[in-house]
């Protein structure tokens, strides 16, 4: 018998004589039905299996299980579209499925803030405290009309309307958050451009959660939020929940508290112009005394408006932006014994690095100032006693003192915080440090540092005479600067603040843009760095008048930037900010400085050394004493009574603004004494005043208080810039004639022009020393320390 075979292990079952191996019809392609690679017949027809095949039908090699196996072009279109078509599965999982499925997780384990929820959150105090770390007062949250929240209903339709004009067109059809709003953001993101993705709900959302961090998982939880509350609330409670919490700037938590602030009115009596005002500040509410930024936002909104069909075009063209209420007139949060001033100044420092007040009440901020207590308490001492005795109403006074090393506001006075109103009611006061006048000639200190980086030295020799005319207009001196000589050096001309010297240097050497340059290296803080100084793009430029204005603090800053060797250090009000858990947000106390006039720091040092050097004999020039034991410098300033043609004779000598600032090593303070305006001022003695008269003694007061106890400080001798005052022979001053000349007005500006680089002196010796004070002079009489400079325009 013949044994019967046994079949291998794992051997294929025989084929059906059915099978192509067994009837003759065996796939030419090598085509194996067990080989489930290959396995897209369901696919053939739609990837041209059947009719003629286009590709080249010779084999092709491939490797299985260390073979080499021939596939047919067709084969490998297949193998590539399989990859392809399995690819495109795990992407959809991966960017549908999971996602879905994690936003439905989401969902179900986060809570929607309620807005009696939220009004909790921001009623956090806000604490200040002085530089020392005691305690200057508390900002509480805004309470009664401020903190009213509307009802489902209340909020009238044309604020509603304006709102979704402003920030969410679609809110009332969309589900919580705008697709298409979202890839707008993310095409601007990523092409520079402005504008977000957010709808009304996701700005609640980030409003209660008090979270702004720009990460992809508050994001994500800030979209299923939304999305769960447009599932669980009406619209109108949405509208109504967001409306009632949304900051709207000056202090004021929703739409009832910001038409009280804005209008004095409530909330249900706004207008459409009115409404579109106050939508349109929801995104930059710490704009809302930008003229500009207010007017642009009023007018998108009224088109949105018209554009949506919610409002009128008839109504839109004859609507006019209306005039909100003077910011000193809405009512004021109780911040307690706090200086409203220094709260002012400390907010909107504040505000400017993205931190409102309702970021502040929600994270419970402490705040340390830079105010020193002792400093504050001396400052408004010293302008008690100047203004003692005075008898004009018009006058008024500001003291801003700096510290050169931190740039730190150690003390701030702009005059008392409440007054009366027409009717009788008690209004915020204008804080008289924050609002820019004609500097005069304290502002020469800067056409001197143009000169000097040019390479021009304080030995320069200028024509001083009196009664120059320049262009067809005649420029004078006046009192004891009447005549400088025709050989006066600039370092003569700036003791006894000579006009024609400084109006001939700025006109024909310097020209004025480089001035402007030289007055913001220093510190003045111009409207366009987030200031309010503005310098005048004309020669008026180069006695502190016409249309050059700056405040108290832009003056102190700039001249701490000389008392400090040439490293300005940016002025501000906050030292640190902390936050309720104590965690620092930023800290401002060590110096940040960098050289303000060259980028090299000793040709820097050695400008504002000279400038030092020619404003320290301004001092005893004008009858002031420097603090006992220490060197300190500085400018008066005078700006002239523009008169009418209905006022007396004796009016023509009165001057309208006032200023000395000056500085030791350690502290530089400016002070100004003024009219709100263009007003004829004077003395108790019913003369004229000028900067020696009032603000000169106040400063001296300040700065002998302030410096008593402190180590003696002497400023740095430094090298002279081009030629040396003290190698030109001195000229004496003649007594000037009567002035009989009346100024005309220039009819052309010169053209600006870049200044030379300077150049350093020749030296034969070694350093030079300074130069020995001189004795005080015996002066005329009151009125004759400063020029008087007719017209409004400067007269030193």
């Amino acid at each position: 018998m013949v044994r019967p075979v046994e079949p291998e292990p794992y051997e294929r079952e025989p084929e059906l004589i059915t099978h192509h191996a067994h009837n003759g019809t065996e796939d030419p392609y090598g085509y194996d039905p067990y080989d489930d690679r290959y396995d897209d017949r369901h696919e053939s027809a739609a990837f041209g299996a059947e009719g003629e095949d286009p590709y080249d039908d010779q084999p092709a090699e491939d490797e299985e299980d260390g073979k080499k196996k021939v596939l047919t072009p067709k084969q490998r279109k297949k193998r590539r579209w399989r990859i392809v078509r399995r690819v495109l599965y795990a992407m959809f999982g991966l960017f549908v499925v999971v996602p879905a499925i994690a936003f439905v997780i989401t969902y179900f384990l986060v809570d929607v803030p309620t807005q009696e929820s939220v009004a909790s959150l921001q009623s956090q105090p806000i604490t200040l405290m002085y530089a020392d770390g005691s305690p200057m007062g508390k900002i509480a949250p805004a309470s009664g009309g401020s903190r009213y929240l509307l009802q489902p209903g209340d909020v009238p339709e044309v604020v509603k309307k304006a709102v979704y004009a402003a920030e969410d067109s679609s809110f009332e059809t969309n589900s919580g958050f705008d697709v298409g709003g979202i890839l707008r953001a993310v095409y601007n993101n990523v092409t520079g451009g402005q504008g977000g993705g957010s709808t009304i709900s996701q700005q609640y959302i980030k409003k209660a959660t008090a979270n702004e961090a720009p990460t992809l998982t508050r994001k994500w939880t800030e979209l299923a939020k939304s999305f769960k509350m447009n599932n669980q609330m009406s619209k109108e409670e949405i509208i109504t929940a967001y409306l009632n919490t949304i900051y709207f700037g000056r202090g004021a938590n929703g739409i009832e508290a910001a038409a009280q602030a804005y209008f004095k009115k409530p909330a249900k009596e706004l207008g459409a112009a009115e409404a579109a005002l106050l939508a349109g500040l929801i995104q930059g509410p710490s704009k809302s005394e930008n003229d500009a930024y207010a007017q642009r936002r009023w007018n998108f909104v009224m088109d949105q408006m018209v554009a949506n069909k919610w409002l009128d075009p008839g109504e839109r063209a004859a609507a006019q932006f209306p005039k909100p209420i003077p910011k000193a007139q809405a009512k004021a949060d109780d911040a307690g014994t706090l200086s409203l001033h220094i709260r002012n100044r400390v907010i909107d420092e504040l505000e400017a690095r993205g931190y409102d007040q309702d970021r502040l009440h929600q994270g419970g901020f402490k705040i340390t100032t830079t105010i020193d207590p002792k400093a504050q308490k001396m400052a408004e001492e010293s302008v008690a006693e100047g203004m003692k005795g005075q008898t004009d109403e018009n006058i008024l006074n500001a003291l801003v003192a700096v510290d050169p090393k931190t740039g730190g506001v150690v003390a701030y006075w702009g005059g008392p915080d409440w007054k009366k109103n027409e009717q009788g009611q008690d209004v915020q006061a204008i804080d008289w440090a924050n609002v820019p006048h004609n500097p005069g000639s304290a502002f020469k200190a800067f056409d001197l540092t143009a000169f000097l980086k040019m390479g021009r030295g304080l030995g320069e020799t200028f024509d001083g005479s009196n009664n120059r005319k320049f262009d067809g207009r005649t420029i004078r001196n006046a009192g004891e600067s009447s005549n400088c000589g025709t050989q006066c050096t600039v370092a003569e001309a700036m003791k006894v603040s000579a006009n024609t010297v400084f109006y001939d240097m700025v006109r024909n050497e310097t020209k004025v843009d480089p001035v402007a340059k030289a007055a913001k290296e220093a510190g003045v803080m111009v409207e366009a760095d987030g200031g309010k100084a503005k310098l005048s793009p004309d020669i008026n430029i180069a006695l502190g008048g016409g249309g050059t204005v700056t405040t108290a603090e832009d003056m102190a800053a700039g001249f701490a930037t000389f008392a400090g060797e040439g490293v300005r250090q940016k002025q501000h009000f906050v030292a640190k900010l902390t936050n309720s858990q104590d965690e620092v947000e930023f800290d401002e106390t060590a110096p940040k400085g960098a050289p303000a006039f060259s980028d090299d720091a000793d040709k820097s040092k050695q400008i504002a050394g000279n400038v030092t050097d020619a404003l320290e004999e301004v001092i005893p020039y004008s009858k002031l004493k420097c603090p006992k034991g220490h060197d300190c410098a500085g400018k008066t300033g005078t700006q002239q009574y523009d008169p009418k043609d209905s006022d007396p004779a004796s009016y023509r000598d009165r001057n309208a603004q006032t200023w000395m600032v000056g500085y030791t090593p350690a502290i530089s303070t400016a002070v100004w004494v003024g009219g709100d305006g263009n007003k004829p001022l004077h003395d108790k003695s019913g003369k004229p005043i000028y900067g020696r008269t009032i603000a000169g003694p106040i400063w001296e007061d300040f700065m002998s208080r302030y410096m008593t106890g402190k180590p003696s400080e002497k400023f740095d001798n430094v090298k002279p810039i081009g030629k040396d005052a003290r190698s030109v022979p001195t000229t004496t001053a003649s007594k000037p004639p009567p002035v009989t000349t009346t100024p005309e007005t220039p009819s052309t500006t010169p053209t600006p022009t870049t200044p030379t680089q300077p150049t350093e002196p020749t030296e034969t010796g070694g350093w030079p020393t300074k130069p020995t004070k001189p004795t005080k002079p015996t002066r005329p009489g009151p009125g004759t320390s400063d020029p008087l400079f007719p017209n409004a325009e400067d007269p030193g």
